[in-house]
């Protein structure tokens, strides 16, 4: 508790300005409050979204339930004073993602819903936000949302990951237009995210999927003519896996696969000749994982890991040169049912923060004081 004091101080997303409490992680002269305890929050996101220099953050509500998404706009240094809703119309929302989907220069943003139909929504320049359309299928069983120029025509994708139907890629014809929708995978595929990297430096982009109901993951590899027919497997073929992230963790100039798993433990599967054969327990007990995140933490040069956990404490994993990792928690006073973990400089001084969204529980910030120790 004492170590994780000195690296973090930790800001509570609450539903009323001012509001603070005694709590050991907590710096009471560096955060404003914002969000509801109540609320039922799938995901998080943050970028520039006013163009002011600073990152805002979108959190995806609902799940199952229809709710309002939320904005909230940075007015510096971490700290948050406006909010608004994405959309008057509530979704059952699980996933919100943000880019510049028209290529005119400012963030735009992308929702997956539940069995009901993913909207994109067109950035005005000053962070003020107009429902544009649909997204691919009309009622889909939506968890995740990814944004990658897969085509390399330079304009970005859109990837939606259904559970339970097949997954999705919208094609972007450059000005925001997503006429053509190609699925990959079948019926029967429990996708819950997804990941596009080059996993065989071919110079392409390829897809890693994490797959729920003890199905086999799979590396989808981008053939020549834009097509994800050719796929080897890595993990055990019955795992429950929740969330993928993709890094070089042994710095061999390989891809590896960090998997964050809802039964047993989480394991590395480092990149190779053979495929993704050799592995690593970076964390053996069963936390229920929904969320696993990479970056650099401590800006040493190694990727790290943060993962989010369901009603388990949250922990962060810092790379001891590729070939183990030291834990450490986020929060040991607070287990939450938490769905996605997002890293992010929201103070601007140069180390990722990290951002929590946590379904009926507080949404979280970690400010990051690696820097500040040395």
């Amino acid at each position: 508790m004492v170590k994780i004091h000195r690296l973090f101080a930790v800001l509570l997303l609450l539903p009323i300005l001012g509001w603070c409490q005694s709590h050991p992680f907590f710096n009471p002269g560096s955060f404003l409050s914002l969000g509801a305890a109540e609320g039922r929050t799938a995901s998080v996101a943050a970028a520039d979204l006013d163009g002011d220099g600073d990152l805002d953050v979108v959190t995806a509500e609902g799940r199952h339930w229809p709710a309002a998404n939320h904005i909230f706009y940075n007015v510096g240094n971490g700290v948050f004073r406006t909010s608004r809703v994405v959309d008057a119309e509530w979704s059952s929302c699980y996933a919100a993602e943000l880019g510049d989907l028209d290529g005119d220069g400012d963030i735009d943003i992308v929702t997956g819903n539940d069995r009901h139909p993913n909207i994109w929504y067109q950035n005005n320049g000053n962070g003020i936000f107009e429902r544009v359309g649909s997204v691919g299928g009309e009622a889909t069983p939506t968890r995740n949302v990814g944004l990658s120029d897969l085509d390399g025509d330079g304009d970005l994708d859109v990837l939606f990951t259904n559970r339970g139907a097949p997954n999705e890629i919208a094609v972007n014809d450059g000005r925001g237009n997503f006429n053509n929708i190609l699925p990959f995978g079948n019926q029967d595929d429990a996708t819950i995210d997804i990941v596009a990297a080059d996993m065989n430096n071919d110079g392409k982009l390829d897809l890693v999927l994490a797959n729920r109901n003890k199905q086999q993951n799979y590396v989808y590899f981008q053939g020549a003519t834009f097509e994800f027919t050719k796929k080897i497997p890595f993990g055990t073929g019955a795992d429950e896996t929740r969330s993928v992230a993709v890094a070089d963790f042994d710095q061999d100039g390989i891809l590896d696969i960090a998997t964050g798993n809802l039964i047993g433990s989480n394991v590395i599967y480092f990149g190779g000749a053979n495929g993704f054969v050799r592995s690593l327990v970076y964390e053996e007990n069963d936390y229920a994982t929904a969320s696993v995140k990479t970056s650099d933490l401590n800006n040493d040069g190694f990727i790290d890991i943060v993962n989010g956990n369901g009603e388990e404490v949250n922990y962060a994993y810092i790379n001891q040169g590729g070939k183990s990792f030291k834990k450490i928690p986020l929060n040991e006073e607070r287990k939450m049912d938490t769905y996605d973990i997002h890293l992010a400089d929201i103070n601007g001084d140069g180390f990722v923060d990290i951002l929590e969204a946590n379904s009926g529980d507080l949404n979280i910030y970690y400010f990051n004081s690696f820097g500040r120790m040395k």
